[in-house]
């Protein structure tokens, strides 16, 4: 426990600390971006399918 608070007290953790959540934030964004555009994707393929069925292929 002792190591711990020594790590959090040090000016390296808090540049260590910061580093990490701006980590966190650009994989949140990431994540749902990237999800955002496979639903909209998904929508424009499903429609294209049942475009291309109405018409007989």
């Amino acid at each position: 426990m002792s190591s711990l608070r020594r790590f959090l007290t040090r000016k390296d953790a808090t540049t260590s600390v910061e580093y990490a959540v701006m980590l966190g934030m650009i994989l949140m964004v990431c994540i749902v971006t990237i999800s955002s555009l496979g639903s909209t994707s998904g929508g424009w393929w499903g429609k294209n399918r049942d475009e291309l069925q109405a018409h007989g292929f």
